[in-house]
């Protein structure tokens, strides 16, 4: 839903501590690859509002433009190797410029490099969270980027955006700013339609909001508005507001953070705040082909009335797992609704779904447990 009374929302927020992402468009010019000058200025605005006591984050990409400009190479490859190969060499040449910039304002900065397991594991993805706000009270900027040597998926898919919420959520932040090479999200494509007009204000992420992403082609290489989406949905869950605005714009930042009307603000929606325990869940990847089918009135009663899934509601199995794993909860017609952590094997559910609650004790011999997935280890997608 638009909003279309804006008031003074921009004013009403409360940014002390923000997560930049800082996309590959906006360290790319059309002209050079991994452009220095843009690193500059983005570092010049952020020093500005980190030495009166903000807390800032930077998550980058940029990585493979390094590496390319190091090695001469014009054009992107599509090779996963030669990206990773590239990504490995730029990685130390992003960071160096990040370090050199940083530290013209008396500034440290410290790297961290993540993959998909780091979030997939609930020790690691708590210590990387104990690691961050140990960094913020030495007044340290971390920046921090897609482990792209190991990880396909960010070279494949943009990751980048979702990992700028979920970073944003793991530290509470106040405000996520995802900065990208368009004003923010338009109705219609704007480099197709002269008429396209920037959407101010998004009160709620909607079927129909992100039919409009789909329709605009924001970026030139991985990712694009989809995925901004995607990371403003995701913050927003977890009460944190996303602006999506246009980097290469000098000032964006400085803008945006003087509460000036810039990019496309994204409310969150208090309803639908989320402990910090779903939000690990939201973001954690489920193996490949793990999934409990669910029927009807099951699928209301965790959609509508936020309650656990029982075993009698579960009316087919895919795959095979253990007890404690993180599995997908699809409805009848194969949509995923959810995904949560199983208190049974897959073994032990296909002997007990379409069953009471009473006879898992008769039929398993013990019952630890009511539920097959209880509605705390439970998120709905």
């Amino acid at each position: 839903m638009v909003s279309k009374d804006e008031g003074n929302l921009r004013q009403k927020l409360s940014a002390n501590r923000v997560v930049i992402k800082i996309g590959t468009r906006i360290l790319d010019s059309d002209k050079v690859v991994f452009d220095t000058t843009r690193v500059k200025g983005i570092v010049s605005e952020i020093a500005q509002f980190h030495n009166v006591g903000k807390e800032v984050l930077i998550v980058s990409s940029g990585a493979v433009g390094a590496g390319m400009r190091e090695l001469n190479v014009s054009k992107r490859p599509q090779n996963i190797p030669e990206l990773q190969a590239l990504a490995s060499i730029g990685q130390g040449r992003l960071m160096h410029l990040y370090n050199q910039e940083f530290a013209k304002y008396n500034i440290k900065v410290a790297q961290l490099l993540l993959s998909r397991d780091d979030i997939n594991d609930r020790r690691r993805y708590l210590n990387i969270r104990y690691t961050l706000l140990e960094l913020l009270k030495f007044k340290v900027i971390p920046i921090i980027n897609e482990n792209d040597t190991v990880t396909i998926e960010e070279l494949k898919f943009g990751d980048n955006d979702n990992l700028s919420a979920l970073i944003a959520s793991k530290i509470d932040a106040d405000l996520l700013i995802i900065l990208t090479d368009v004003d923010g999200l338009f109705h219609c494509d704007p480099k197709t339609f002269k008429d396209a007009k920037c959407i101010s204000v998004v009160e709620k992420i909607t079927d129909e909001i992100r039919q409009m992403a789909q329709g605009v082609k924001a970026e030139l290489t991985v990712g694009g508005m989809t995925t901004k989406i995607s990371a403003a949905d995701i913050a927003g869950k977890s009460g944190i507001p996303t602006i999506i605005a246009n980097g290469l714009k000098e000032g964006t930042i400085t803008k945006i953070m003087n509460g000036e009307e810039i990019g496309t603000l994204f409310l969150p929606v208090k309803s639908e705040k989320i402990s910090m325990k779903k939000r690990y869940l939201l973001l954690s990847k489920v193996a490949p082909g793990k999934k409990v089918v669910i029927d009807e009135g099951a699928k209301n009663a965790l959609i509508k009335n936020n309650k656990s899934l029982l075993p009698i509601g579960v009316i087919d199995v895919i795959g095979e797992f253990l007890r404690g794993a993180l599995v997908e909860i699809a409805d009848k017609d194969n949509h995923i609704i959810g995904k949560g952590l199983v208190n049974y094997s897959s073994e032990e559910i296909k002997k007990i779904q379409k069953k009471k609650t009473s006879e898992i004790a008769i039929t398993l011999g013990t019952k630890p447990y009511d539920e097959v997935i209880h509605k705390d280890n439970l998120v709905l997608v």
